[in-house]
């Protein structure tokens, strides 16, 4: 069994800056590729950031030099560092993990998710 923690949403003024924290944690053999996405109410979830277990990463362009995605392995988390926000950054984060878990003997991948924390940028 696999879980995911978000954490660091909250209200912040425009201009202003969150970190976003996702820790996993259970039977985790391998993080593969980590990734951030945003959902605002009746719309589809978009991709903000990834990056792989290789260290290189991908940016929506609407984040492109504001937001920063990095992984620590060592303790089996993801962070987003979200600066010079803006007030259509608001919306519902979710992290998500390509997970490798081992049970038996037998290798299984698997994309978790976390349970959105709302991040809020007031004008």
């Amino acid at each position: 069994q696999v879980q995911l923690v978000e954490s660091g949403g909250g209200l912040v003024q425009a201009g202003g800056s969150l970190r976003l924290s996702c820790a996993a944690s259970g039977s985790i053999f391998r993080l593969n590729t980590m990734a951030w996405y945003r959902q605002a109410p009746g719309k589809q979830r978009e991709l903000v950031a990834s990056i792989t277990s290789g260290g290189s990463t991908n940016y929506a362009d609407f984040v492109k030099g504001r937001f920063t995605i990095s992984r620590d392995n060592a303790k089996d988390t993801v962070y987003l560092q979200m600066n010079s926000l803006k007030p259509e950054d608001t919306d519902v984060y979710y992290c998500n993990e390509q997970i490798t878990t081992k049970t038996l003997g037998i290798y299984h991948e698997y994309a978790y998710w976390g349970q959105g924390t709302q991040v809020t940028v007031s004008s």
